[in-house]
């Protein structure tokens, strides 16, 4: 009983904390104004790691490798330290048995990302309904703006309504469902 707690806080402080380090590097991807209250709070809640990294860890261009980094190294922590908590013994089997871990750390990084993005555009979309003035409105509109732009190219308005953002949501469920969550289970069934 003991474990399943110290489970689930490890689980909840290093996703949300995996969370946060993708946060601001998309954040910084998309050129979100960090003026913004949302950005800011993510900012003073990974100061902390991320300024110690970018001594160390250089960014290319406009990607800021630390905190995708940073981001990657949280969600092995996590991987290993779940799979520890649950009775696998991590430092008896052989090397082997890393690289499907790092695979699914890598997994859980890409999968947290896809589930960032259609997030925002599902919070964008109830907020343009209900209150499209909201505060963090310019965040999320600068957070998704990139990738509908890209879908609008293919995809046509119906009336006056614009579909890119169902078109979005459905494609990374569905690539989510049908790659991505078999792929980590295939993995860690050789764990």
């Amino acid at each position: 009983m003991l474990n399943n707690a110290l489970l689930f806080l490890l689980e909840t402080i290093l996703g949300l904390l995996t969370l946060a380090f993708l946060l601001r590097f998309y954040f910084q991807l998309t050129k979100v104004s960090f003026q913004q209250q949302a950005a800011q709070v993510i900012v003073t809640l990974t100061n902390f790691a991320v300024k110690p990294m970018r001594r160390m860890i250089p960014s290319i261009g406009k990607l800021d490798i630390s905190t995708l980094l940073l981001a990657y190294i949280t969600q092995l922590l996590l991987t290993t330290s779940s799979l520890w908590l649950k009775g696998f013994p991590i430092f008896i089997v052989g090397n082997h048995i890393w690289f499907a871990i790092a695979a699914v750390a890598l997994i859980g990084v890409i999968s947290m990302s896809i589930t960032i993005f259609m997030y925002a555009m599902l919070i964008q979309a109830i907020l343009s309904w209900v209150n499209p003035y909201t505060p963090i409105a310019p965040l999320l509109n600068s957070l998704t703006n990139p990738i509908l732009r890209f879908l609008r190219k293919f995809i046509p308005t119906a009336g006056n309504i614009d579909l890119s953002p169902l078109v979005f949501i459905i494609t990374a469920q569905l690539l989510l469902i049908t790659i991505l969550i078999p792929l980590e289970n295939k993995l860690l069934t050789i764990v």
